[in-house]
């Protein structure tokens, strides 16, 4: 068995992996010739992850977002895609933090992490489960639409109306898919005062 098969898909930082290794004179040309080799993939500087050819599972890009950079839950366009909201493959995860905004380019992937206040932050997150084991976070589908609203600039939606062809041609969401969200979900994003306007008219197409 391959040493490095006992952390799966989880990300690993370098300490845990220097320890696997302290046995060996050098632990982090160890590292480098694992990833030379293919067997660890460099997720940023001090972040790596197993390779499938190690453990013949396939990789979380979810997890890996979480894990990357953080706090942080995947949102916007990739969570919209995971709930199959939207139709588009989406090639850049993004994901909502109360950090400052950073992108990562990586083996895995393209990320992108935005900046939210704390207050805002906080609502609407869910846990998603994989394998009944590991977990990752994620917008819920209320909080994700709400994420996309607040941070476009130039979107101005002044009407129901306005909000509805938004979502249908703008984003090719079939309206019928958004009747049980949870309109609470929403009246929270506004009390916090981001973009008030466009998400009362959205908590007035769910109501």
């Amino acid at each position: 068995m391959n040493i490095l098969e006992q952390f799966g898909i989880i990300p690993i930082d370098f300490a845990t992996l220097a320890s696997v290794f302290e046995g060996y004179k050098s632990p982090a040309d160890k590292v480098a010739s694992l990833e030379k080799k293919g067997e660890l993939i460099r997720l940023k500087k001090g972040l790596f992850v197993v390779s499938p050819q190690v453990h013949r599972q396939a990789l979380s890009v979810e997890l890996i977002a979480n894990h990357l950079y953080g706090p942080s839950y995947i949102s916007f366009e990739k969570a919209l895609s995971l709930y199959k909201l939207i139709p588009e493959r989406v090639h850049t995860t993004r994901s909502m933090t109360i950090k400052r905004a950073r992108n990562f380019t990586n083996p895995i992937g393209n990320f992108e992490y935005v900046t939210a206040t704390t207050d805002y932050y906080r609502i609407g997150i869910r846990t998603k489960v994989i394998d009944s084991k590991l977990a990752y976070l994620i917008a819920s589908p209320e909080k994700a639409l709400c994420d996309m609203i607040i941070t476009s600039k130039r979107l101005r939606l002044q009407s129901v109306k306005a909000m509805q062809t938004y979502l249908e041609e703008d984003l090719r969401i079939d309206v019928s898919a958004i009747e049980v969200f949870d309109a609470d979900v929403v009246k929270q994003c506004i009390e916090t005062g981001k973009k008030r306007t466009e998400l009362l008219q959205l908590y007035k197409l769910l109501n």
